[in-house]
């Protein structure tokens, strides 16, 4: 069983900067892609970004490109997501999960473990 634990979240202004930061415990981290997911009220959840299990393969939403970044760091067992350029529509609460691939992609439903969530709100 994996737990993970976002942190990060918080209220940034458009055109700032954010970093979401996801700790992972309770299993073999370097053994999971993982990835990013942020679910705004009223929406589904949808897809940010997801990495592979040794980070040599990064995938991003199109609404995201050019501006997120998703990292790891298999010593710490952590995942972060460096959002910049951020835009109202970028508020939601965004989750961390793990899929026991060594790759994964946008579908939630590929995804084994998730996190509580942490909250993002960018205001104009």
């Amino acid at each position: 069983q994996v737990q993970l634990v976002e942190s990060g979240g918080g209220l940034a202004q458009a055109g700032g900067s954010l970093r979401l930061s996801c700790a992972a415990s309770g299993g073999t981290f370097s053994r999971y892609a993982m990835g990013w997911f942020r679910q705004a009220p009223g929406k589904e959840r949808e897809f940010v970004a997801a990495i592979s299990w040794r980070g040599g393969a990064a995938y991003y939403a199109d609404s995201v490109k050019g501006r997120f970044t998703i990292s790891r760091d298999n010593a710490k067992n952590t995942v972060s997501l460096q959002m910049n350029s951020l835009k109202p529509e970028d508020t939601a609460i965004y989750y961390c999960a793990a899929d026991r691939a060594w790759v994964s992609g946008g579908n939630p439903s590929e995804y084994d473990y998730w996190g509580q969530g942490t909250q993002v709100t960018v205001s104009s």
